[in-house]
């Protein structure tokens, strides 16, 4: 359950990312609020998992979506450059986020 709360903190971070662009410096109200509440959710989602993934491994998945999903989205939404080199270096961080997810062990807190 950890990894799906995690995968979904990763894509709300993209959503948040992409958000920035449209806030407009935070003038914009509606994707402003849009934005932050995207932020928060993803905080909230990512300390959740972190609960019992090894924080490194989360915080890495976590900024990971993010980043290629960002990445990718401003090649589609925000017509950014696709150069062949980009591409590769976008399979080469999809392809670490996989092989952490595969090689984490999760390992839940003692409890206090």
């Amino acid at each position: 359950m950890a990894w799906i709360i995690l995968i979904l903190a990763g894509l709300l971070e993209t959503g948040w990312a992409i958000g920035l662009k449209y806030t407009d410096g935070f003038r914009k109200p509606v994707p402003s609020v849009l934005t932050i509440l995207a932020i928060a959710a993803s905080m909230y989602l990512l300390a959740w998992s972190a609960k019992t993934l090894p924080i490194g491994t989360a915080y890495a998945v976590w900024t990971g979506i993010g980043a290629f999903g960002a990445a990718v989205l401003g090649i589609w939404l925000l017509k950014e450059p696709a150069s062949p080199a980009r591409i590769f270096f976008l399979v080469l961080l999809l392809v670490a986020i996989v092989g952490l997810r595969f090689t984490a062990i999760e390992v839940p807190l003692a409890p206090r």
